[in-house]
């Protein structure tokens, strides 16, 4: 089977890495730089994914595609999986929603999974099995981040994806269902502390749900992103000041990328976990993720890559239907969950579950 890699980023490479025993994997990028770094390791081809009927004759040589694009390019990939005739698994965080192309992914029969990454993506996977195990969910809460183990001065904070998604993340709006309803928050204009693993944070609400909005229902369903503390105060007072975005972006993101940009190991860390009632009686269900940089590959980029790599895989062996599917169902689905559960697990990475009665502590969260 042949699979086309859309990207050849530090994700992109990570899945890469993950499927080429078991597959014909090409990697696709516009940087030829980018593909030097993969050369004698897979195969590559140069492909700039701005050009929409090149990037749909290019997938139609293959089996399937996992795109490891920015976020701005992968609306228009997914559309040109569909259009190709090409199963796909995304990792884009694309703004605009890919549950529009729904329809059109049925009517072509493609399967497209999108959103499956670290967050969104396994904590998606976990949320979905936490809901469909409790009878009622009335509190939902998924905390996450990737971060250094050696943050330093002035922002302690490294970067490991693209600037420009890092800074959308704190201009987005956060949608979270408080009081049963969607709402909008300015993502700066709510900071708390957070201990998550033993670990103290900083936190802010994050736009990450997503699918989750319209697939699950609670009173209450929030994420939010962790940092260390001293980060997240900087970064509001750029915002405050309008240097986050319009004219001033990019001076902005010049000024500051080389100060995120060092030697450091990261480790990413999950929270999920739900409130309801399970037989009557109130309970909680929740899961903790812990993952370390190894093997040359930074923790977010090997999470998001394996993640990435398992739902491929699924997707492959013709395990999911037709359409355009959001990560948490492969959560409430036994089957599939216990399989990504146990990937992970063979690629060392600490997923710890708990139950029970509802706790102040949440097994090490918030």
């Amino acid at each position: 089977m042949k699979v086309l890699v859309l990207g050849a980023g530090n994700v992109g490479r990570a899945v890469a890495l993950d499927m080429r025993d078991e597959f014909e994997v090409y990697v696709a990028d516009a940087s030829e730089s980018a593909l030097k770094r993969l050369s004698g390791i897979v195969e590559t081809l140069r492909v700039d994914a701005r050009d929409f009927n090149g990037l749909v004759s290019a997938m139609k040589g293959f089996d399937l595609v996992v795109g490891a694009l920015p976020g701005k390019l992968g609306y228009d990939s997914i559309r040109a999986a569909i259009r190709a005739g090409v199963d796909m698994v995304d990792v884009s965080f694309t703004p605009r929603d890919p549950l529009e192309l729904r329809d059109e992914a049925e009517k072509a029969e493609v399967t497209v999974i999108f959103d499956a990454g670290f967050a969104p993506g396994l904590s998606h996977i976990l949320m979905g099995r936490v809901w469909n195990e409790l009878d009622t969910l009335e509190e939902g809460e998924i905390a996450v981040g990737g971060l250094p183990k050696d943050p330093r001065p002035p922002l302690y904070y490294r970067l490991t994806w693209s600037p420009e998604d890092l800074i959308a993340e704190y201009t987005r709006p956060a949608r979270l269902i408080r009081d049963g309803k969607i709402t909008s928050v300015e993502p700066l204009s709510e900071i708390r502390r957070m201990n998550v693993l033993g670990f103290e944070f900083e936190a802010f609400p994050s736009d990450g749900l997503r699918s989750l909005l319209e697939s699950v229902r609670a009173e209450k369903l929030e994420e939010w992103t962790l940092r260390w503390p001293g980060h997240l105060e900087r970064m509001r007072v750029l915002w405050e000041l309008g240097f986050l975005k319009g004219e001033h972006l990019n001076c902005t993101l010049d000024t500051i990328s080389p100060l995120m940009e060092y030697d450091s190991p990261d480790f990413s860390v999950l929270l999920v976990r739900g409130r309801g009632t399970l037989e009557g009686r109130p309970y909680e269900i929740g899961y903790t993720v812990y993952d370390e940089e190894r093997d040359g590959l930074t923790s977010m980029a090997r999470l998001t890559g394996s993640v990435a790599a398992i739902t491929a895989r699924i997707v492959a062996e013709k395990g999911c239907i037709f359409g355009v599917i959001p990560p948490e169902v492969l959560g409430m689905r036994i089957d599939t969950f216990t399989r990504i559960e146990g990937e992970l697990s063979e690629r060392g990475v600490e997923l710890r579950r708990w139950e029970g009665a509802p706790s102040d502590t949440g097994g090490g969260g918030a």
